[in-house]
């Protein structure tokens, strides 16, 4: 990975662009603080006596309070892009990278500009605004005595500056001026500009989804071009000052968790599918300079503060961030870190975060009576206490403990019904790993995977019940996550090793299998067994299909057959919902592609994320957001096709059918769960 190496070979890339930038007459300057950072523009601006600046979007600008900074020392600063124009009239911080003021209609900025600029003028479009705002900036442009960019890229070995826009501004903002000052983060050092192709397309592709922005700047400052803003001297030459900001960025770099934070490119492509940054935005979900998932590492590295990036507790860990993330940075593990030192910092979890993280041991004391437990826990002062001890929202249904578990109903379900089939005629040797959640609260799941297997000749046996670091993970207790993950690695392991394949039915289990394991463990051969032999069920059939070891013709369609009869009148039309998670680890779309072989209509869920997310959504402080999420779960699912009281709901994640179940009357069915009503 370019980056990966570049932040690898970082002091020797300054070292090299240093000497090339002030080989051809340009200034540099490293700026260990922020405060070094803004004394060194402001002193270029006093040495030029200058009352005016330009600038571009550059959000290390915002970091280390440029603006703020130049204006009291007398100096002018004007945003000239158009979204940092309208913020900076507004006086408001940015809430997102790539789209500054989304956070502001176009009625709202039709109201800003009349009032701030006691304009008549019609400001009813996005046309009329941007004209109005291109004729104010336009003088600013012309008489302008500094401009100061970003830089989405440098290149150490040429000494060439990268900057992509929309707009055009920073063309102006970098040739009109004599003097042009470029900050940036000294992350954004790459060895050779020959690598910049890559990057200019994944900018705009992951950003908004465009092939190219409108310009694409590829400078080599000092420039060689007229000077046009003389405002009446005749005396000055062109000037580059490159400011390589610091700021904590190498004690990110000595962080073997920040470290990867350094990789970012700045597309936003985290934000634009994080389901809480879209219901809350960038305010909320944000320092004052940097937002999202990816925002709490930076905002802790370059403050040095770790209560500064409390906001990533809105981090549910769905990992929708990571496929769409083009340098792949794992961004849920990074803000589980974070969680891990808030935590320590305050002198260890809350009871709130050993409620959910000791769910095992909780589950295991309420299975042995599980019906006073349920009882208790449906009574209303019992929610009461709940909540006021452990923050638990009382309006959220405490999940109900079975009267027997996983474990037990398989026991008695193999002493009634034993294993028919010869061990030579067993398609496959497989185990059914059986989860906590699982095991004590939804077992009907977990014996509706055991009778399909058997109908397809794999008896499954049944794994001992461990905590999988899920729950523990979830909560920033990653010491524990890691005791837990290598305990059970060992035992999956041993099992898989013996030629088991291992069936895994809830979603977030497979994934910590498949992906969270990868750094849990620390053991890159032991995980790559585990990540190549689990399988969601729905999934492990597709595979025997693909791979014409099972015959849909001679099990299943007689059966779907019958059921999809307008005498028995059950909907052939289903809406699906898949698991945040799948999608990351690759089998989102298992359960769509089987009930499709099958002759189901298959809807499938366009709103990826249904706002459960395990514990996040039973948290009194999040169960607001988590039901405004799901709520364009529900509504789509009303509007979809032919929906009515009796229209059959698939969704993998146990979270996902609670949200869901919580709002609607529909059956709703474990993909699994519902092939065996078929088979039955």
């Amino acid at each position: 990975m370019i980056k990966e190496q570049a932040i690898h070979d970082l002091p020797a890339l300054i070292e090299n662009l240093t000497e090339v930038i002030r080989g051809r007459g340009g200034k540099v300057f490293l700026a260990k603080t922020k405060t070094d950072a803004v004394n060194y523009v402001a002193e270029v601006c006093k040495a030029h006596n200058a009352k005016l600046a330009v600038k571009a979007k550059s959000i290390t600008s915002e970091e280390i309070g440029l603006n703020h900074a130049l204006k009291s020392s007398g100096v002018e600063v004007a945003e000239t892009d158009l979204a940092e124009f309208i913020l900076q009239v507004s006086k408001e911080q940015p809430s997102h990278i790539v789209a500054p003021a989304i956070h502001r209609s176009r009625e709202r900025i039709s109201n800003l500009f009349k009032e701030r600029f006691q304009t008549d003028k019609l400001l009813d479009t996005g046309e009329q605004l941007t004209e109005f705002a291109r004729d104010v900036l336009r003088e600013k442009f012309l008489s302008a005595d500094v401009g100061i960019s970003g830089a989405n890229l440098i290149a150490a070995e040429e000494g060439t500056i990268l900057l992509v826009e929309s707009e055009g501004n920073i063309r102006l903002v970098t040739q009109l001026p004599a003097i042009h000052v470029a900050i940036s983060g000294i992350e954004k050092i790459i060895p050779s500009k020959k690598d910049f192709g890559i990057f200019i397309e994944l900018l705009a592709a992951s950003g908004t989804g465009q092939s190219l922005t409108s310009y694409t700047n590829i400078l080599e400052p000092p420039l060689d071009l007229p000077i046009l803003n003389l405002n009446g001297r005749n005396d000055i030459e062109r000037e580059f000052h490159l400011v390589l900001v610091d700021n904590g960025r190498m004690q990110m770099r000595a962080d073997k968790v920040l470290r990867e934070a350094l990789y970012c490119i700045r597309c936003s492509a985290c934000m634009n599918v994080c389901a809480n940054f879209q219901a809350v935005g960038g305010h909320a979900f944000g320092g004052e300079c940097y937002t999202g998932g990816i925002g709490g590492a930076w905002t802790i590295g370059t403050t040095g503060k770790t209560e500064e990036g409390r906001f990533a507790e809105l981090c549910t860990g769905c990992s929708r961030c990571v496929p769409n993330c083009p340098v792949r940075i794992d961004i849920p593990r990074m803000n589980a870190v974070i969680k891990s030192r808030l935590m320590k910092a305050e002198g260890g979890p809350s009871i709130q975060k050993r409620l959910f993280a000791d769910f095992s041991r909780l589950s295991r004391l309420a299975s042995v009576v599980p019906e006073l437990s349920n009882w208790i826990n449906s009574l209303p002062i019992g929610k009461m206490l709940l909540e006021k001890a452990a923050g638990v929202d009382r309006r959220r249904a405490i999940p109900r403990f079975a009267k027997k578990t996983l474990v037990k109903q398989f026991q008695e379900y193999r002493n009634a019904s034993p294993v028919a089939v010869g061990k030579n005629d067993i398609l496959q040797r497989a185990v059914l790993f059986a989860d906590v959640y699982t095991n004590y609260n939804s077992p009907h799941v977990g014996m509706a995977t055991i009778k399909v297997f058997d109908r397809f000749g794999i008896p499954l046996a049944l794994s001992e019940v461990f905590p999988e670091g899920r729950a523990s993970q979830s909560q920033g207790l990653l010491e524990r996550a890691e005791r837990e993950a290598q305990t059970l690695a060992i035992y999956l392991e041993e099992l898989i090793d013996e030629g088991n394949e291992i069936i895994v039915v809830e979603p977030s289990v497979l994934s910590l299998f498949r992906y969270d394991y990868g750094k849990l463990i620390k053991n890159d051969k032991q995980f790559e067994k585990l990540a190549t032999h689990t399988y969601d069920p729905i999934e492990f059939l597709n595979k025997l299909m693909d791979g014409d070891r099972v015959d849909l013709s001679e099990s299943i369609l007689p059966a779907a057959g019958r059921l999809l009869r307008p005498l028995d009148r059950p909907p052939a039309h289903l809406f699906y919902h898949a698991h945040c998670q799948m999608k990351t680890i690759g089998a989102g779309n298992a359960a769509t592609d089987f009930f499709r072989r099958l002759g189901f209509e298959v809807e499938v869920s366009s709103v990826e994320c249904c706002g459960m997310a395990g514990s996040f959504g039973y948290k009194k402080e999040y169960y607001d957001l988590s039901k405004n999420i799901g709520n364009d779960l529900i509504i789509q699912i009303k509007a979809s096709e032919s929906f009515n009281d009796e229209k059959v709901i698939l969704a993998s994640g146990t979270s996902c059918r609670e949200q869901i179940s919580a709002e609607l009357s529909n059956p709703i069915y474990h993909p699994i769960e519902y092939l065996e009503r078929i088979l039955s």
